[in-house]
């Protein structure tokens, strides 16, 4: 691709992972950063997650090959520690080529599902 597409930092300003879920393993309560890296060369991407009340976890360790896409599930993620269900957080998304970062939440806590999608914020 001679003209990649996206941005090598991106932001997620809502972040919370249900508590609770109704529905079995993949139906659980979660959320996802889809990470998208059409260009020609692997992407390394650092996730850091902030809170409200507590230093930032972080950094988290993801490649999404070169056109490819990787689906980074945050309750998921465990090293260096895992994220935490039923707290707010948001997340900055950090890649070394451009990249596209779709944010999708499943909340399986009643019997009907709620699943929410948005683009991330892109500075850069």
């Amino acid at each position: 691709m001679p003209d990649p597409i996206g941005r090598t930092r991106w932001a997620i300003a809502e972040g919370y992972i249900p508590d609770g879920s109704t529905g079995p393993a993949p139906l659980h309560s979660h959320e996802t950063a889809c990470v998208l890296n059409a260009g020609d060369e692997d992407a390394d991407v650092a996730v850091t997650v902030f809170f409200a009340d507590r230093e930032p976890a972080g950094p988290y360790r993801v490649t999404v090959p070169a056109r490819r896409t990787v689906h980074v599930r945050f309750d998921e993620l465990e090293d260096p520690e895992p994220v935490p269900r039923g707290v707010e957080y948001a997340s900055l998304i950090e890649s070394t080529v451009p990249v596209v970062v779709q944010h999708t939440r499943l909340d399986s806590r009643q019997a009907e599902l709620g699943l929410l999608s948005t683009i991330a914020y892109a500075d850069r």
